[in-house]
């Protein structure tokens, strides 16, 4: 019989100020002695000193490694600042938690994800998006031992982040139909628990998109643990697949053709509108909740050109091939491209 791996965090911490008990729950997952800090400048001020101070009431010695880039470089940097620690907590947004991740995986040791911003899932999956010449690639990793996200920090980071964390997940519609799609004409593996997870985390981002207020606490509380679901999803399917189909592989091109990409998961809910327009869903319904976060649902918006909007949707069935989409092996036509982002007013 086959077997499968399904990696979880053992405690998960999501509140106002659980930053300050980094510390007792570190000790309280049995480890001791050495641990590496991963932050950068700004969130060291906001929040990481918070923790260093709670570690070192704990008698934890605590290395600070300051990071700006998700890059194999960076990673290397990381990994060459470990000084015997057994445990990496990486303390900021995407690229820091990424960076963690990756340079512990590669060391074999333990990661506590503290994330100060909620802009995307990947503070709880077993993956993570380095940048390379080629763009982005999303790499495989181990999960968190534990979670600490302090939901006063993360309200008080710029709403944008939040509203692209929304986005992010929302995005869980249209990747969860071209898995379907994928499993019906490509015959490949699909886990009904993991797409029902996905789902449910999406509508209940949906159905609470007029409730999500900038500076409200109680928003970026449900806006966490839904990013917590969503990472949960892709830990149990082993793969991406469950938040992540055509809407990201248009994303993915625009980070390569645009010339100031706007955040992940705001490109990835101007993605889904048009996406769901392909799969004969109500994009409209996406488009609309969108506003209500205040995420962008536009070129405009995104602060992107219209034409790299076109090249974008005509050149993402090209990433990641061997993942098949609504886009198919051949890709749309740059006719059709306008067609798609003019009908869903993206363009």
């Amino acid at each position: 019989m086959d077997s499968k791996k399904i990696q979880m965090p053992r405690e998960v911490h999501i509140g106002a100020d659980v930053i300050d008990n980094t510390g007792s729950i570190c000790k309280d997952l049995r480890f001791e002695g050495n641990v590496l800090v991963v932050t950068d400048s700004n969130v060291l001020k906001i929040g990481a000193n918070r923790a260093i101070e709670s570690l070192e009431n704990e008698d934890f010695s605590v290395d600070v490694s300051k990071i700006n880039a998700a890059t194999s470089e960076t990673i290397e940097e990381v990994k060459n600042n470990i000084n015997n620690a057994s445990l990496i907590v990486g303390i900021g947004g995407g690229t820091v938690i990424d960076v963690a991740k990756m340079a512990a995986t590669d060391l074999g040791i333990y990661f506590v994800s503290t994330p100060t911003a909620a802009s995307h899932d990947g503070i709880v999956s077993p993956l993570a998006s380095i940048k390379s010449s080629a763009g982005s690639v999303s790499l495989k990793a181990q999960s968190p031992i534990g979670v600490i996200a302090d939901t006063n920090i993360i309200s008080n980071a710029p709403f944008r982040l939040l509203a692209a964390g929304c986005a992010d997940i929302v995005s869980n519609y249209t990747a969860i139909k071209d898995w379907q799609l994928a499993s019906r004409l490509k015959n490949e593996y699909y886990s009904e628990s993991a797409a029902a997870l996905s789902i449910m985390t999406a509508k209940l981002i949906m159905n609470s998109s007029k409730s999500i207020k900038e500076g409200l606490e109680e928003s970026a509380r449900l806006v966490v643990k839904s990013l917590f679901s969503s990472g949960m999803a892709i830990s149990i399917a082993g793969s991406s697949r469950p938040a992540s189909g055509s809407e990201h592989k248009f994303s993915h091109a625009l980070d390569m053709i645009a010339k100031r990409p706007a955040l992940h998961g705001e490109q990835c809910g101007v993605g889904t509108i048009m996406m769901m327009n392909l799969h004969g869903g109500d994009w409209e319904f996406i488009k609309n909740a969108l506003k209500d976060m205040k995420a962008p649902t536009n070129a405009y918006e995104l602060g992107i050109d219209s034409e790299d909007i076109i090249k974008a949707l005509t050149l993402a069935h090209t990433i990641r091939p061997e993942r098949y989409t609504i886009l198919g092996e051949q890709g749309l036509s740059e006719d059709a491209a306008r067609k798609l982002a003019t009908k869903t007013g993206v363009i």
